[in-house]
């Protein structure tokens, strides 16, 4: 189980082949109380970088990227009910959806969590 970190600010958890996507604190608490989520379909198939949700907050709405190639295998749907939840448990139960990674060699262009902290730091 390794967690990368992408430039905007989206997590994945890869276990084997497959990866759990969602946003990091910092860009939960960049967009306030977050009052919708639309995440994908299972099935669908994004290319890194691809837009794959919408959150809306009480302050903007906000593209969730993919970051790997893959095909959604999973997706939250107590957001649908609850998308508080992102806002609770950014790397846990808030999490949006799960991509089989199918080129693990995008992995090593995001970032570890020493990198992203520095990067985050840069931005503060």
């Amino acid at each position: 189980m390794t967690i990368y970190y992408s430039e905007d600010h989206e997590w994945i958890n890869v276990e084997g082949s497959v990866g759990t996507v969602g946003i990091t604190e910092y860009a939960q608490n960049a967009l306030g109380d977050i009052v919708f989520v639309e995440v994908p379909e299972v099935g669908d198939e994004f290319a890194k970088g691809d837009e794959v949700s919408v959150v809306e907050s009480v302050k903007a709405a906000s593209e969730i990227y993919s970051p790997v190639t893959g095909e959604i295998t999973a997706v939250n749907e107590d957001l649908e009910e609850n998308a508080a939840l992102v806002n609770s448990s950014p790397d846990g139960d808030g999490w949006f959806f799960k991509v089989t990674v199918s080129n693990k060699d995008e992995l090593e262009e995001l970032m570890d969590a020493g990198d992203y902290k520095t990067f985050i730091a840069g931005l503060e």
